[in-house]
């Protein structure tokens, strides 16, 4: 997706930090305590000769959010003026091991176990190992659905990848 701006100005050029920081505003709309960058969804930020391009990773191809992901940075980044083009790329796999610890604590605070194998799933909610899988199919390509036998509490798990 690219946003054109007016005529770019010579005095002001976001630096990548700016853009970056900016992009750890856009929440992830599935999951939207966590942002693009808590995800470990940007792959790439430039800001030269008055654009921004940035790229970003699928969590899984066929995730529905990927259009509202893309326009959601873009119209984020129209902040800065300049014309900006975001684009998914799959050169680099994500995998769970690019969510960032922030991130992790955040899921974990909505009550949505990290990334492990099912095998080593803890509830979110009291830490216990005794839990079930109720189903490998939750409300979104990424999450399964658990059960936590001790403090008795469903529970959703993101997929690890």
């Amino acid at each position: 997706m690219v946003i054109e701006a007016g005529a770019p100005s010579a005095a002001f050029a976001p630096s990548e930090a700016a853009v970056r920081s900016a992009l750890g505003e856009v929440p992830d709309p599935e999951l939207p305590v966590v942002s693009v960058v808590d995800l470990g969804m940007v792959e790439r930020v430039e800001v030269a000769a008055g654009r921004i391009e940035v790229e970003l990773l699928p969590t899984f191809i066929g995730c529905p959010a990927l259009e509202l992901i893309e326009s959601s940075v873009a119209q984020r980044l129209a902040q800065f003026g300049v014309p900006v083009d975001v684009a998914f790329t799959r050169h680099v796999p994500w995998t769970s091991e690019r969510i960032s610890p922030a991130g992790l604590q955040r899921l974990r605070a909505a009550g949505i176990a990290p990334p492990l194998d099912p095998t080593e799933t803890r509830c979110p909610w009291c830490d216990s190992a005794r839990v079930v899988m109720d189903s490998a199919f939750g409300p979104t390509q990424c999450r399964s659905l658990f059960y936590c036998r001790d403090c008795r509490q469903p529970f959703e798990a993101l997929k690890q990848v």
